[in-house]
Protein backbone atom coordinates (compact mmCIF):
# COMPACT_ATOMS: atom_id res chain seq x y z
CA UNK A 1 0.00 0.00 0.00
CA UNK A 2 1.28 3.48 -0.87
CA UNK A 3 2.43 5.61 2.04
CA UNK A 4 -0.39 7.77 3.38
CA UNK A 5 -3.18 5.77 1.67
CA UNK A 6 -6.31 5.35 3.73
CA UNK A 7 -7.42 1.68 3.56
CA UNK A 8 -10.99 2.51 4.57
CA UNK A 9 -11.27 5.22 1.89
CA UNK A 10 -9.88 2.86 -0.74
CA UNK A 11 -12.47 0.28 0.25
CA UNK A 12 -15.26 2.88 0.04
CA UNK A 13 -14.09 3.96 -3.43
CA UNK A 14 -14.03 0.35 -4.54
CA UNK A 15 -17.59 -0.16 -3.30
CA UNK A 16 -18.72 3.06 -4.98
CA UNK A 17 -17.17 1.97 -8.27
CA UNK A 18 -18.89 -1.40 -7.98
CA UNK A 19 -22.22 0.30 -7.15
CA UNK A 20 -21.96 2.58 -10.19
CA UNK A 21 -21.16 -0.38 -12.42
CA UNK A 22 -24.15 -2.30 -11.09
CA UNK A 23 -26.46 0.74 -11.36
CA UNK A 24 -25.61 1.50 -14.99
CA UNK A 25 -27.40 -1.43 -16.52
CA UNK A 26 -28.00 -1.81 -20.24
CA UNK A 27 -31.67 -1.07 -19.53
CA UNK A 28 -31.06 2.17 -17.63
CA UNK A 29 -28.57 3.45 -20.21
CA UNK A 30 -30.99 2.54 -23.01
CA UNK A 31 -33.75 4.51 -21.29
CA UNK A 32 -31.47 7.55 -21.08
CA UNK A 33 -30.43 7.16 -24.73
CA UNK A 34 -34.04 6.85 -25.90
CA UNK A 35 -35.02 9.94 -23.93
CA UNK A 36 -32.34 11.89 -25.80
CA UNK A 37 -33.31 10.47 -29.21
CA UNK A 38 -37.02 11.15 -28.72
CA UNK A 39 -36.29 14.85 -29.20
CA UNK A 40 -34.54 14.20 -32.52
CA UNK A 41 -36.66 11.56 -34.24
CA UNK A 42 -40.11 11.41 -35.78
CA UNK A 43 -42.57 9.73 -33.41
CA UNK A 44 -43.14 6.76 -35.73
CA UNK A 45 -39.41 6.02 -36.05
CA UNK A 46 -38.92 6.45 -32.30
CA UNK A 47 -41.78 4.06 -31.52
CA UNK A 48 -40.43 1.45 -33.95
CA UNK A 49 -36.94 1.68 -32.46
CA UNK A 50 -38.20 1.46 -28.89
CA UNK A 51 -40.33 -1.57 -29.77
CA UNK A 52 -37.36 -3.35 -31.39
CA UNK A 53 -35.24 -2.80 -28.28
CA UNK A 54 -37.98 -3.85 -25.86
CA UNK A 55 -38.76 -7.05 -27.75
CA UNK A 56 -35.29 -8.21 -28.77
CA UNK A 57 -32.64 -6.69 -26.48
CA UNK A 58 -33.98 -5.82 -23.04
CA UNK A 59 -35.21 -9.30 -22.03
CA UNK A 60 -31.63 -10.67 -22.11
CA UNK A 61 -29.48 -7.58 -21.59
CA UNK A 62 -31.69 -5.16 -19.68
CA UNK A 63 -30.51 -6.06 -16.16
CA UNK A 64 -26.86 -6.58 -17.06
CA UNK A 65 -24.28 -3.93 -16.04
CA UNK A 66 -23.40 -2.33 -19.36
CA UNK A 67 -19.66 -2.35 -18.58
CA UNK A 68 -19.67 -6.13 -18.19
CA UNK A 69 -21.46 -7.09 -21.42
CA UNK A 70 -19.19 -8.92 -23.87
CA UNK A 71 -19.22 -9.39 -27.65
CA UNK A 72 -20.10 -13.12 -27.39
CA UNK A 73 -23.00 -12.23 -25.10
CA UNK A 74 -24.43 -9.71 -27.57
CA UNK A 75 -23.85 -12.11 -30.47
CA UNK A 76 -25.77 -14.82 -28.61
CA UNK A 77 -28.75 -12.48 -28.24
CA UNK A 78 -28.64 -11.50 -31.92
CA UNK A 79 -28.24 -15.10 -33.09
CA UNK A 80 -31.37 -16.02 -31.15
CA UNK A 81 -33.31 -13.45 -33.20
CA UNK A 82 -31.70 -14.68 -36.42
CA UNK A 83 -32.62 -18.30 -35.66
CA UNK A 84 -36.29 -17.27 -35.62
CA UNK A 85 -35.88 -16.21 -39.25
CA UNK A 86 -36.09 -12.52 -38.31
CA UNK A 87 -33.04 -11.35 -40.25
CA UNK A 88 -34.19 -7.74 -40.59
CA UNK A 89 -34.99 -7.54 -36.86
CA UNK A 90 -31.56 -9.02 -36.01
CA UNK A 91 -29.85 -6.43 -38.22
CA UNK A 92 -31.85 -3.55 -36.71
CA UNK A 93 -31.17 -4.82 -33.18
CA UNK A 94 -27.42 -4.93 -33.87
CA UNK A 95 -27.48 -1.36 -35.16
CA UNK A 96 -29.44 -0.02 -32.18
CA UNK A 97 -27.37 -1.99 -29.68
CA UNK A 98 -24.21 -0.54 -31.21
CA UNK A 99 -25.60 3.00 -30.95
CA UNK A 100 -26.45 2.48 -27.27
CA UNK A 101 -22.93 1.25 -26.52
CA UNK A 102 -21.38 4.19 -28.41
CA UNK A 103 -23.44 6.50 -26.21
CA UNK A 104 -22.34 4.61 -23.08
CA UNK A 105 -18.71 4.74 -24.17
CA UNK A 106 -18.86 8.52 -24.68
CA UNK A 107 -20.25 8.83 -21.15
CA UNK A 108 -17.42 6.59 -19.88
CA UNK A 109 -19.89 3.97 -18.66
CA UNK A 110 -18.09 1.19 -20.54
CA UNK A 111 -14.55 0.77 -21.83
CA UNK A 112 -15.40 -0.51 -25.30
CA UNK A 113 -18.25 -1.23 -27.71
CA UNK A 114 -18.81 -5.01 -27.88
CA UNK A 115 -20.95 -4.60 -31.01
CA UNK A 116 -18.25 -2.93 -33.11
CA UNK A 117 -16.67 -6.23 -34.19
CA UNK A 118 -19.94 -8.05 -34.92
CA UNK A 119 -20.50 -6.65 -38.41
CA UNK A 120 -20.62 -9.62 -40.77
CA UNK A 121 -21.43 -12.04 -37.96
CA UNK A 122 -25.10 -12.15 -38.97
CA UNK A 123 -26.78 -13.24 -42.18
CA UNK A 124 -27.68 -10.28 -44.37
CA UNK A 125 -31.43 -9.70 -44.71
CA UNK A 126 -32.70 -9.99 -48.26
CA UNK A 127 -33.48 -6.70 -49.89
CA UNK A 128 -37.20 -6.20 -49.71
CA UNK A 129 -38.93 -6.30 -53.06
CA UNK A 130 -42.17 -4.40 -53.48
CA UNK A 131 -44.80 -5.96 -55.71
CA UNK A 132 -45.73 -3.61 -58.49
CA UNK A 133 -48.25 -3.20 -61.30
CA UNK A 134 -46.95 -3.84 -64.80
CA UNK A 135 -47.15 -0.75 -67.04
CA UNK A 136 -49.57 -2.59 -69.36
CA UNK A 137 -51.99 -2.96 -66.42
CA UNK A 138 -52.03 0.74 -65.54
CA UNK A 139 -55.28 1.49 -67.45
CA UNK A 140 -57.16 -1.03 -65.29
CA UNK A 141 -55.66 0.37 -62.09
CA UNK A 142 -56.40 3.98 -63.05
CA UNK A 143 -60.01 3.01 -63.74
CA UNK A 144 -60.30 1.35 -60.33
CA UNK A 145 -58.71 4.38 -58.67
CA UNK A 146 -61.18 6.70 -60.38
CA UNK A 147 -64.06 4.55 -59.13
CA UNK A 148 -62.65 4.15 -55.60
CA UNK A 149 -65.34 5.21 -53.11
CA UNK A 150 -63.13 5.49 -50.02
CA UNK A 151 -61.73 8.66 -48.45
CA UNK A 152 -61.00 11.31 -51.07
CA UNK A 153 -57.69 12.30 -49.40
CA UNK A 154 -56.43 8.71 -49.68
CA UNK A 155 -57.41 8.62 -53.34
CA UNK A 156 -55.61 11.92 -53.99
CA UNK A 157 -52.49 10.75 -52.13
CA UNK A 158 -52.25 7.66 -54.35
CA UNK A 159 -52.59 9.75 -57.49
CA UNK A 160 -50.02 12.25 -56.21
CA UNK A 161 -47.46 9.48 -55.65
CA UNK A 162 -47.89 8.34 -59.24
CA UNK A 163 -47.45 11.89 -60.55
CA UNK A 164 -44.33 12.69 -58.50
CA UNK A 165 -42.55 9.32 -57.97
CA UNK A 166 -42.15 10.33 -54.32
CA UNK A 167 -41.78 7.69 -51.64
CA UNK A 168 -44.83 6.87 -49.54
CA UNK A 169 -43.28 8.38 -46.41
CA UNK A 170 -42.36 11.58 -48.26
CA UNK A 171 -45.99 12.10 -49.26
CA UNK A 172 -47.42 11.10 -45.88
CA UNK A 173 -45.22 13.61 -44.03
CA UNK A 174 -45.51 16.39 -46.64
CA UNK A 175 -46.00 19.86 -45.12
CA UNK A 176 -47.77 22.75 -46.79
CA UNK A 177 -44.75 25.05 -46.42
CA UNK A 178 -42.67 22.69 -48.59
CA UNK A 179 -44.69 23.68 -51.67
CA UNK A 180 -43.84 26.69 -53.84
CA UNK A 181 -47.07 27.12 -55.77
CA UNK A 182 -47.03 30.84 -56.51
CA UNK A 183 -44.56 30.73 -59.39
CA UNK A 184 -45.08 29.65 -62.98
CA UNK A 185 -42.81 26.65 -62.41
CA UNK A 186 -44.28 25.22 -59.21
CA UNK A 187 -42.15 22.80 -57.19
CA UNK A 188 -42.24 20.68 -54.05
CA UNK A 189 -39.03 21.01 -52.01
CA UNK A 190 -38.53 18.07 -49.66
CA UNK A 191 -35.87 19.01 -47.07
CA UNK A 192 -32.77 16.85 -46.69
CA UNK A 193 -33.72 15.58 -43.23
CA UNK A 194 -36.84 13.93 -44.66
CA UNK A 195 -35.03 12.24 -47.52
CA UNK A 196 -33.60 8.73 -47.47
CA UNK A 197 -30.33 9.97 -49.02
CA UNK A 198 -30.21 13.10 -46.79
CA UNK A 199 -30.18 15.45 -49.79
CA UNK A 200 -32.85 18.03 -50.58
CA UNK A 201 -35.14 16.77 -53.33
CA UNK A 202 -36.94 19.16 -55.67
CA UNK A 203 -39.94 17.79 -57.54
CA UNK A 204 -41.37 19.89 -60.40
CA UNK A 205 -45.16 19.76 -60.33
CA UNK A 206 -47.08 18.94 -63.50
CA UNK A 207 -50.44 20.55 -64.24
CA UNK A 208 -52.15 17.39 -63.03
CA UNK A 209 -50.12 17.31 -59.79
CA UNK A 210 -51.15 20.93 -59.17
CA UNK A 211 -54.78 19.92 -59.70
CA UNK A 212 -54.37 17.24 -57.01
CA UNK A 213 -52.84 19.78 -54.62
CA UNK A 214 -55.64 22.22 -55.36
CA UNK A 215 -58.20 19.52 -54.54
CA UNK A 216 -56.41 18.46 -51.33
CA UNK A 217 -56.23 22.10 -50.26
CA UNK A 218 -60.02 22.11 -49.91
CA UNK A 219 -59.70 19.58 -47.09
CA UNK A 220 -56.38 20.21 -45.33
CA UNK A 221 -55.17 23.76 -46.00
CA UNK A 222 -54.29 25.39 -42.70
CA UNK A 223 -53.41 22.04 -41.16
CA UNK A 224 -49.83 20.88 -40.54
CA UNK A 225 -49.81 17.93 -42.93
CA UNK A 226 -51.03 17.96 -46.52
CA UNK A 227 -52.18 14.34 -46.20
CA UNK A 228 -53.19 13.78 -42.59
CA UNK A 229 -55.22 11.21 -40.72
CA UNK A 230 -58.95 11.54 -41.25
CA UNK A 231 -59.72 11.86 -37.55
CA UNK A 232 -56.57 13.73 -36.46
CA UNK A 233 -55.20 16.64 -38.53
CA UNK A 234 -52.10 16.78 -36.32
CA UNK A 235 -50.88 13.35 -37.41
CA UNK A 236 -49.73 12.26 -40.88
CA UNK A 237 -51.68 9.70 -42.82
CA UNK A 238 -50.97 6.18 -41.53
CA UNK A 239 -48.60 4.07 -43.62
CA UNK A 240 -51.34 1.46 -43.95
CA UNK A 241 -54.06 3.82 -45.18
CA UNK A 242 -53.00 3.87 -48.83
CA UNK A 243 -52.09 0.18 -48.75
CA UNK A 244 -55.54 -0.58 -47.36
CA UNK A 245 -57.07 1.31 -50.28
CA UNK A 246 -55.01 -0.81 -52.68
CA UNK A 247 -56.33 -3.95 -50.99
CA UNK A 248 -59.91 -2.70 -51.31
CA UNK A 249 -59.32 -2.19 -55.03
CA UNK A 250 -58.28 -5.83 -55.35
CA UNK A 251 -54.47 -5.58 -55.25
CA UNK A 252 -53.80 -7.50 -52.03
CA UNK A 253 -50.42 -9.30 -52.46
CA UNK A 254 -50.35 -8.10 -56.09
CA UNK A 255 -49.02 -4.57 -55.65
CA UNK A 256 -47.86 -2.13 -52.99
CA UNK A 257 -47.91 1.65 -52.93
CA UNK A 258 -44.11 1.79 -52.96
CA UNK A 259 -44.20 -0.40 -56.07
CA UNK A 260 -45.52 2.55 -58.10
CA UNK A 261 -41.96 3.87 -58.27
CA UNK A 262 -40.87 0.69 -60.05
CA UNK A 263 -43.93 0.78 -62.32
CA UNK A 264 -43.38 4.38 -63.41
CA UNK A 265 -39.61 3.89 -63.74
CA UNK A 266 -40.22 0.95 -66.08
CA UNK A 267 -42.79 2.94 -68.04
CA UNK A 268 -40.42 5.90 -68.53
CA UNK A 269 -37.54 3.66 -69.54
CA UNK A 270 -39.74 1.80 -72.03
CA UNK A 271 -40.63 5.13 -73.65
CA UNK A 272 -37.00 6.18 -74.03
CA UNK A 273 -36.65 8.83 -71.34
CA UNK A 274 -33.18 9.75 -70.11
CA UNK A 275 -32.10 7.13 -67.51
CA UNK A 276 -30.17 9.77 -65.52
CA UNK A 277 -33.29 11.93 -65.30
CA UNK A 278 -35.31 8.93 -64.13
CA UNK A 279 -32.71 8.22 -61.41
CA UNK A 280 -33.00 11.80 -60.21
CA UNK A 281 -36.78 11.61 -60.22
CA UNK A 282 -36.44 8.56 -57.96
CA UNK A 283 -33.99 10.54 -55.75
CA UNK A 284 -31.47 7.72 -55.79
CA UNK A 285 -28.15 8.32 -54.06
CA UNK A 286 -25.38 9.95 -56.08
CA UNK A 287 -21.98 8.90 -54.70
CA UNK A 288 -20.18 12.06 -55.83
CA UNK A 289 -21.74 14.95 -53.87
CA UNK A 290 -20.36 17.67 -56.16
CA UNK A 291 -21.71 15.90 -59.22
CA UNK A 292 -24.99 15.27 -57.39
CA UNK A 293 -25.49 18.99 -56.73
CA UNK A 294 -24.62 19.82 -60.35
CA UNK A 295 -26.96 17.18 -61.74
CA UNK A 296 -29.85 18.22 -59.50
CA UNK A 297 -29.72 21.67 -61.08
CA UNK A 298 -28.88 20.45 -64.58
CA UNK A 299 -31.76 18.01 -64.81
CA UNK A 300 -34.48 20.14 -63.19
CA UNK A 301 -35.97 21.33 -66.48
CA UNK A 302 -35.72 17.82 -67.96
CA UNK A 303 -37.44 16.41 -64.90
CA UNK A 304 -40.27 18.89 -65.36
CA UNK A 305 -40.69 17.84 -68.99
CA UNK A 306 -40.59 14.14 -68.06
CA UNK A 307 -43.14 14.47 -65.25
CA UNK A 308 -45.48 16.46 -67.49
CA UNK A 309 -45.17 13.74 -70.16
CA UNK A 310 -45.95 11.15 -67.48
CA UNK A 311 -49.05 13.00 -66.28
CA UNK A 312 -50.33 13.44 -69.84
CA UNK A 313 -49.62 9.79 -70.61
CA UNK A 314 -51.51 8.57 -67.53
CA UNK A 315 -54.45 10.75 -68.58
CA UNK A 316 -54.38 9.16 -72.03
CA UNK A 317 -54.76 5.68 -70.51
CA UNK A 318 -58.20 6.34 -69.04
Amino acid sequence: MKSGADPSMAKKNQKLTQYIRQSNTFGSVTEEWLEMKQKEWRSTYFDDTKRTIEIHLLPDLGQRPIAEITSPEVLSVLKKIEEQGKLEAASRSRQKCGAIFRYANLKQLCAHNPVSNLKGALASPQKKKFNSIAPKDLPQFLLKLAEYDGAIITKLALRFIMLTLARTSEVRFALWDEFDLETEEAVWRIPAERMKNKQEHIIPLSRQALMVISEVRRFTQGDKYVYHQLNNPNKPMSENTMLGAMYRMGYHSLATVHGFRATISTLLNEHGHNPDVIEHLLSHQEANKVRAAYNRAEYLSERRITLQWLADHLDSLT
